[in-house]
């Protein structure tokens, strides 16, 4: 039988209590997750119904896109001084990583602590890194970004404060694609906020399409109390 909730462990160590994902869109999921104390989200069509959201206290916190290209329709250029590490230092990387991502949805949430934000995106970048999914974005060989991946999947990636607005990530973004292109696979994909428009001019500038479109929903249930309270 599938469960209706699915905990989300790494979310939990970052924010110090129950943190959970619905599994679908239904009162019984709903209803479970207000009936015990914790931090939930819900993703669900742009266009379905959110009447039953806001009844049991779900709130809007973002809405993610899917860019996605192929081998045939990336748009790569390159430039000499923006190469590529698979062995950057995590301490650099942390440095790059913490305060990044005030776009994500976690830092948009009133509910949550900006500090627990930031300890959740170091805690899965320190994951990923362990793992060896890092790449580490050079110009002119010094550290100044990172792109973290799962197989095919751009999962987490920032460029440092002082780097960004120069037009250069299209050229390590370029490299990241074909790395994963040389390694056999036919698609690159990515999840990012439609609000951070400079990711979104960036994938689009590759020739990246979007699609599967997902609005993000967050709820807090407080001990004694139920989100169907308000």
């Amino acid at each position: 039988m599938k469960s209706l909730i699915k905990q989300s462990p790494w979310d939990q160590a970052a924010f110090g209590l129950l943190a959970a994902e619905l599994t679908e869109y239904s009162e019984p999921a709903l209803k479970a997750a207000a009936a015990c104390p914790g931090h939930y989200t819900i993703k669900v069509d742009p266009l379905a119904d959110k009447r039953l959201l806001h009844e049991y206290g779900f709130y809007y916190c973002d809405t993610l896109l899917e860019p996605w290209c192929d081998q045939n329709s990336l748009c790569s250029v390159g430039h000499v001084d923006a190469t590529l590490t698979r062995t950057p230092a995590l301490a650099a990387l942390l440095e790059i990583c913490h305060g990044a991502f005030r776009h994500g949805r976690y830092h948009r949430d009133f509910n949550l602590l900006r500090a627990g934000a930031d300890l959740r995106y170091d805690n899965w970048l320190t994951q990923l890194h362990a793992a060896g999914q890092v790449f580490g974005l050079l110009w002119q060989e010094e550290l100044v970004g990172f792109v973290a991946y799962r197989e095919n999947v751009l999962v987490l990636h920032a460029v440092a404060e002082g780097q960004r607005g120069k037009g250069r990530a299209k050229y390590w973004w370029s490299a990241v694609c074909q790395a994963m292109f040389a390694a056999g696979y036919t698609e690159v994909y990515s999840s990012i906020s439609a609000a951070n428009l400079a990711v979104l001019n960036l994938y689009a500038s590759l020739e990246f399409r979007f699609r599967h479109p997902l609005d993000v929903y967050h709820c807090l249930v407080n001990e004694g109390e139920s989100c169907a309270e308000g």
